[in-house]
């Protein structure tokens, strides 16, 4: 390994340069970008997921898996779906009144009235069972390595991890929406596991 050569005598401090503070793009810059990689992805890749066993093997007659319609080019749970009912495993979507107040999961039925919600949503009507998940299949913006999740920006699914602590956090994602960082917050809840079109990750700790 090569040393770099001792030089003697005395630095000025006028002229000592310095390194530029390290820079990262911040949430709302993710959030831009990782949307428009995910929408020129879809567009000239239409495929769709299918759930590993690592997944599938988890869901259970009784349980409660919370899932989602998706939005543009948020990637479809659909089958996911299908493997959970086949399990004999209960589903529930996301239902929000309004951006104050906690996103509730109620139970959806293959017969179950869905309405239109506020962001865009399409979710059960209000009249629909309450149910607690176990198992939570996420839709996202971005994600990195680490399984840190960036959504929206509203914190609903935030306030869900906290309340449904013990519950399995599962991203569903393409891999064009996977940056080097999320920036996070004390609070931030990273997922458990993470799948894409390419690759199954998980945590160890679950």
């Amino acid at each position: 390994m090569a040393v770099p050569p001792h030089v003697s005598g005395s630095v000025d401090p006028e002229r000592r340069e310095t390194a530029p503070p390290m820079t990262f793009p911040d949430k709302q810059t993710i959030r831009r970008e990782a949307r428009a990689a995910r929408d020129a992805f879809v567009a000239s890749n239409p495929i769709a997921l299918s759930p590993p066993r690592a997944i599938t093997d988890r869901f259970a007659p009784g349980m409660t898996v919370a899932a989602y319609l998706p939005i543009g080019s948020e990637a479809d749970p659909a089958a996911f779906v299908a493997a959970a009912r086949a399990a004999g495993a209960g589903v529930a979507l996301p239902y929000v009144e309004g951006r104050s107040a906690p996103m509730r999961f109620l139970e959806w039925r293959e017969d179950t009235a869905l309405v239109a919600g506020p962001f865009g949503l399409v979710q059960p009507a209000p009249d629909s069972a309450e149910v607690a998940p176990e198992i939570f299949l996420t839709p996202l913006v971005a994600y990195d390595r680490t399984l840190h999740r960036l959504g929206q920006g509203a914190g609903f699914y935030d306030r869900a991890f906290a309340r449904f602590p013990d519950a399995w956090r599962v991203g569903i994602a393409w891999s064009a929406q996977e940056v080097a960082a999320v920036p996070t917050d004390p609070w931030d809840m990273p997922l458990h596991a993470l799948l894409n079109e390419h690759e199954f990750l998980e945590r160890g700790d679950r």
